[in-house]
């Protein structure tokens, strides 16, 4: 998140979380931290919101009632009624650790902050910030013993990077508030208990959901499905994942009969991916549309993650960033190796 400089942190509780299944405690505070020192206060500010995307929005759900979803109603207490902060906290704390029995889930600090004057869009709004340290690491303290300085090891939070957090604006409240994420140390499959059972939100159908999630699901199709269905080489891969990011460079509207006849061309290639998006939408828990305008900042986004390296052994590194023509593909029999011969113009 950027501007953070404006944001001002009014108070912060901290609750120490365990996994139940482990016999871990939970431990409550009776008071928010003092939060005299100024450096303290810029410090944990920049830790707990640097790590969120502003651009991707989720919203706090429930299958039969809104109200029924127990973050949104504790976060919704604290907006309403400051003077409940720390009983609320302790209510939220209390329902976390009820969510922790898997058996991924570690022991960590449970933070619920108040915030004011965060940027959102072109305004700033009140907030709400629950985040967990999970991960700790190791650091060497230097300090004077008599006229020597001595070393010792502690144990402590890195501040540049935050395990789990969730921001919620004061906005949309009839629709579930706008809400931001984080979940680094849980990015695949396992204890997915943040988002799913302790949160219970889901993304907000706009523009950047949609084409962040289906350049997703193009990587994780040309990457995985697509080679094990079809008979392909992995040059051919990669030129399938340029061509995909070509067209979200290029295109304002995303079609999914367009995307089709544009960049995979093959009928029977077209019906596999198809039915693996359906597939990729039950996983993941959410839908995406045949339909959208593409958002560029998500396409950004996407475009760092989408590498078309083609891997030699440990020797060589191809990048191909396009005209497959100018590759050709063939079998060295006195080596009994495969080569690839390139052409091209220039050298630098």
């Amino acid at each position: 998140m950027t501007g953070v400089e404006s944001v001002q942190l009014k108070d912060v509780i901290v609750h120490k979380i365990g996994n139940p299944t482990r016999s871990e405690s939970l431990k409550l505070s009776e008071n928010p931290l003092t939060l005299n020192d100024e450096l303290v206060k810029g410090m944990l500010t920049r830790y707990f919101l640097s790590s969120f995307n502003e651009d991707e929005h989720y919203h706090f759900t429930h299958l039969s009632d809104l109200n029924l979803n127990e973050v949104f109603t504790y976060v919704t207490k604290i907006f309403e009624d400051p003077a409940a902060f720390v009983s609320t906290s302790a209510l939220l704390a209390s329902f976390l650790y009820s969510k922790s029995t898997h058996v991924k889930v570690k022991e960590g600090e449970l933070y619920i902050a108040v915030f004011d004057q965060v940027p959102f869009g072109t305004e700033y709004k009140q907030a709400i910030g629950i985040f967990k340290s999970e991960n700790k690491e190791n650091f060497l303290k230097v300090f004077t013993h008599g006229q020597s300085l001595e070393v010792i090891s502690e144990e402590g939070i890195n501040i540049n990077k935050l395990d789990k957090g969730c921001l919620v604006f004061r906005n949309n409240k009839e629709e579930g508030y706008t809400v931001c994420v984080v979940d680094s140390t849980n990015k695949k499959n396992d204890a997915q208990y943040w988002i799913s059972d302790f949160l219970q939100v889901q993304p907000y159908a706009d523009s950047y959901h949609n084409t962040d999630k289906y350049l997703g699901l193009c990587k994780q199709f040309i990457t995985n499905e697509y080679a094990e269905k079809f008979d392909i080489s992995k040059s051919d891969q990669i030129d399938l994942l340029n061509r995909s990011m070509d067209y979200f460079k290029t295109k304002d509207q995303f079609s999914l009969d367009e995307f089709a006849e544009e960049v995979i061309h093959h009928t029977d290639v077209v019906d596999t991916f198809k039915e693996y998006k359906k597939t990729y939408e039950s996983v993941k828990n959410f839908e995406i549309e045949d339909e959208f305008d593409i958002n560029l900042s998500a396409v950004k986004r996407q475009a760092k993650i989408f590498k078309a390296v083609l891997k030699l052994d440990k020797n060589f590194h191809i990048y191909i960033h396009g005209r497959k023509d100018l590759m050709e593909k063939g079998y060295d029999e006195l080596t009994g190796k495969h080569f690839y011969k390139l052409f091209y113009d220039e050298e630098s």
